[in-house]
Protein backbone atom coordinates (compact mmCIF):
# COMPACT_ATOMS: atom_id res chain seq x y z
CA UNK A 1 0.00 0.00 0.00
CA UNK A 2 1.36 3.31 -0.77
CA UNK A 3 0.75 6.25 1.71
CA UNK A 4 0.10 9.68 -0.40
CA UNK A 5 -0.26 13.04 1.10
CA UNK A 6 -2.65 15.97 0.36
CA UNK A 7 -2.18 19.32 1.05
CA UNK A 8 -3.46 22.58 0.87
CA UNK A 9 0.03 24.80 0.96
CA UNK A 10 0.79 28.44 1.56
CA UNK A 11 3.52 29.22 -0.92
CA UNK A 12 6.32 29.62 2.05
CA UNK A 13 5.10 26.32 3.57
CA UNK A 14 2.28 26.84 5.86
CA UNK A 15 -0.99 23.64 5.66
CA UNK A 16 -2.85 25.55 8.81
CA UNK A 17 -6.37 25.63 8.88
CA UNK A 18 -7.11 26.21 4.90
CA UNK A 19 -10.38 25.60 5.84
CA UNK A 20 -11.98 28.12 7.92
CA UNK A 21 -11.41 30.47 10.19
CA UNK A 22 -11.71 28.00 13.14
CA UNK A 23 -10.48 25.30 12.08
CA UNK A 24 -6.96 25.43 13.35
CA UNK A 25 -5.93 28.29 15.76
CA UNK A 26 -2.94 27.00 17.13
CA UNK A 27 -0.70 28.98 18.06
CA UNK A 28 -2.67 32.17 17.65
CA UNK A 29 -3.20 31.05 14.06
CA UNK A 30 -5.75 33.61 12.53
CA UNK A 31 -5.50 33.13 8.63
CA UNK A 32 -7.86 30.22 8.87
CA UNK A 33 -9.53 29.94 5.67
CA UNK A 34 -6.77 30.93 3.33
CA UNK A 35 -7.06 28.38 0.68
CA UNK A 36 -10.91 29.00 -0.69
CA UNK A 37 -10.07 32.39 -2.51
CA UNK A 38 -7.33 29.62 -4.68
CA UNK A 39 -10.11 27.05 -5.28
CA UNK A 40 -10.44 26.30 -9.46
CA UNK A 41 -13.03 23.96 -9.25
CA UNK A 42 -12.37 23.58 -12.85
CA UNK A 43 -9.07 21.85 -12.10
CA UNK A 44 -8.64 21.03 -8.33
CA UNK A 45 -11.73 19.30 -8.16
CA UNK A 46 -11.69 16.77 -10.74
CA UNK A 47 -8.01 16.45 -9.43
CA UNK A 48 -9.04 15.45 -6.11
CA UNK A 49 -11.93 13.42 -7.43
CA UNK A 50 -10.47 11.29 -9.57
CA UNK A 51 -7.27 10.72 -6.92
CA UNK A 52 -10.21 9.57 -4.53
CA UNK A 53 -11.44 7.08 -6.60
CA UNK A 54 -8.11 5.12 -6.73
CA UNK A 55 -8.05 5.47 -2.29
CA UNK A 56 -8.30 2.10 -0.41
CA UNK A 57 -8.60 4.21 2.43
CA UNK A 58 -7.82 7.55 4.41
CA UNK A 59 -5.09 8.20 7.62
CA UNK A 60 -6.13 11.00 9.75
CA UNK A 61 -4.32 12.59 12.69
CA UNK A 62 -7.14 13.36 15.86
CA UNK A 63 -7.77 16.86 14.86
CA UNK A 64 -8.28 16.10 11.47
CA UNK A 65 -10.16 13.28 11.88
CA UNK A 66 -12.76 15.17 13.87
CA UNK A 67 -13.15 17.89 12.04
CA UNK A 68 -13.98 15.72 8.59
CA UNK A 69 -16.42 13.28 10.97
CA UNK A 70 -18.29 16.17 11.75
CA UNK A 71 -18.56 17.49 7.82
CA UNK A 72 -18.85 14.62 6.22
CA UNK A 73 -21.41 12.15 6.83
CA UNK A 74 -24.31 15.11 6.45
CA UNK A 75 -23.58 15.54 2.84
CA UNK A 76 -24.41 11.73 1.68
CA UNK A 77 -25.92 11.44 -1.69
CA UNK A 78 -22.87 14.02 -3.37
CA UNK A 79 -20.49 11.63 -5.21
CA UNK A 80 -17.33 12.69 -3.52
CA UNK A 81 -19.21 13.02 -0.16
CA UNK A 82 -20.11 9.24 -1.21
CA UNK A 83 -16.56 8.34 -1.36
CA UNK A 84 -15.77 9.95 1.72
CA UNK A 85 -18.04 8.36 3.44
CA UNK A 86 -17.70 4.96 1.84
CA UNK A 87 -13.87 4.88 2.38
CA UNK A 88 -11.76 2.92 4.57
CA UNK A 89 -10.92 5.33 7.68
CA UNK A 90 -7.80 5.01 9.85
CA UNK A 91 -6.68 7.64 12.78
CA UNK A 92 -3.86 8.02 14.60
CA UNK A 93 -4.66 9.70 18.41
CA UNK A 94 -3.77 8.96 21.49
CA UNK A 95 -6.57 10.18 23.01
CA UNK A 96 -9.60 9.27 21.08
CA UNK A 97 -10.83 5.39 21.50
CA UNK A 98 -12.39 3.37 18.81
CA UNK A 99 -15.88 4.27 20.67
CA UNK A 100 -15.12 8.22 19.55
CA UNK A 101 -14.71 7.29 16.11
CA UNK A 102 -18.65 7.73 14.95
CA UNK A 103 -18.20 8.03 11.07
CA UNK A 104 -18.68 4.80 9.86
CA UNK A 105 -15.26 2.23 8.58
CA UNK A 106 -13.45 4.05 10.81
CA UNK A 107 -10.44 2.28 12.69
CA UNK A 108 -8.18 3.45 15.20
CA UNK A 109 -4.59 2.86 14.92
CA UNK A 110 -2.61 1.40 18.02
CA UNK A 111 -2.27 4.87 20.60
CA UNK A 112 1.02 3.19 21.24
CA UNK A 113 2.50 2.51 17.79
CA UNK A 114 0.31 4.04 15.44
CA UNK A 115 3.30 4.48 12.84
CA UNK A 116 4.23 0.81 13.75
CA UNK A 117 0.55 0.02 12.38
CA UNK A 118 0.73 2.39 9.26
CA UNK A 119 4.17 0.67 8.76
CA UNK A 120 2.50 -2.69 8.84
CA UNK A 121 -0.74 -1.33 6.37
CA UNK A 122 2.37 0.11 3.81
CA UNK A 123 3.34 -3.49 3.80
CA UNK A 124 1.13 -5.72 3.72
CA UNK A 125 -2.01 -3.65 2.24
CA UNK A 126 -2.59 -3.13 -1.42
CA UNK A 127 -3.66 0.62 -2.89
CA UNK A 128 -3.23 4.33 -1.73
CA UNK A 129 -4.08 5.09 1.79
CA UNK A 130 -4.41 8.79 1.85
CA UNK A 131 -3.41 11.84 4.19
CA UNK A 132 -5.45 14.67 4.27
CA UNK A 133 -4.05 17.12 6.09
CA UNK A 134 -3.11 16.04 9.78
CA UNK A 135 0.26 17.97 9.77
CA UNK A 136 1.68 16.79 12.65
CA UNK A 137 1.03 13.41 11.34
CA UNK A 138 1.97 13.69 7.93
CA UNK A 139 5.46 15.55 9.97
CA UNK A 140 6.08 11.92 11.54
CA UNK A 141 5.46 10.34 8.18
CA UNK A 142 7.89 12.28 6.10
CA UNK A 143 10.24 11.58 9.08
CA UNK A 144 10.11 7.84 9.23
CA UNK A 145 10.67 7.69 5.14
CA UNK A 146 6.85 6.33 5.07
CA UNK A 147 5.58 8.70 2.37
CA UNK A 148 5.26 7.70 -1.36
CA UNK A 149 3.93 10.27 -2.84
CA UNK A 150 2.60 13.80 -2.32
CA UNK A 151 0.02 15.97 -3.84
CA UNK A 152 1.30 19.89 -2.96
CA UNK A 153 -1.25 22.36 -4.22
CA UNK A 154 0.61 24.91 -3.59
CA UNK A 155 -1.55 28.31 -3.27
CA UNK A 156 -0.15 32.25 -4.27
CA UNK A 157 -0.09 33.17 -0.76
CA UNK A 158 2.39 34.22 1.56
CA UNK A 159 1.10 33.49 5.60
CA UNK A 160 3.97 34.43 7.49
CA UNK A 161 3.63 31.70 9.88
CA UNK A 162 1.90 28.33 10.88
CA UNK A 163 2.05 24.97 10.98
CA UNK A 164 4.05 23.07 8.21
CA UNK A 165 4.17 19.31 7.57
CA UNK A 166 8.26 19.07 6.40
CA UNK A 167 10.30 18.03 9.45
CA UNK A 168 12.90 20.13 10.83
CA UNK A 169 15.93 18.03 11.83
CA UNK A 170 18.45 19.02 9.65
CA UNK A 171 17.92 15.31 7.31
CA UNK A 172 18.20 15.95 3.60
CA UNK A 173 14.77 14.19 1.80
CA UNK A 174 16.14 14.57 -2.10
CA UNK A 175 12.35 14.50 -4.22
CA UNK A 176 11.49 13.69 -7.75
CA UNK A 177 8.64 15.99 -9.50
CA UNK A 178 6.52 13.19 -11.21
CA UNK A 179 4.52 16.12 -12.55
CA UNK A 180 2.68 19.16 -12.04
CA UNK A 181 -0.99 21.41 -13.20
CA UNK A 182 -1.50 24.77 -12.99
CA UNK A 183 -4.81 26.61 -12.44
CA UNK A 184 -6.37 29.45 -13.29
CA UNK A 185 -6.27 31.22 -9.84
CA UNK A 186 -2.16 30.55 -9.36
CA UNK A 187 -2.50 27.54 -7.75
CA UNK A 188 0.12 24.97 -8.85
CA UNK A 189 -0.01 20.73 -8.00
CA UNK A 190 3.35 19.88 -7.84
CA UNK A 191 2.72 15.72 -7.23
CA UNK A 192 6.77 14.91 -5.51
CA UNK A 193 8.18 11.34 -4.86
CA UNK A 194 10.95 10.39 -2.82
CA UNK A 195 14.26 9.44 -4.80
Amino acid sequence: MRIVVFEFMSLDGVVQAPGGPEEDTDGGFANGGWSHPYFDVEVMGPFISSSMEHAAGLLYGRKTYVGMAAAWPDQAGDPYADLMNGAKKYVASRTLTQADLTWNNSTLLSPADALGDIAALRAEGEGDLFVWGSSNLATQLLSGGLVDEMHLMIEPVLLGGGKSIFPKDAVARPLELVSTLGTSTGVVICTYRPR
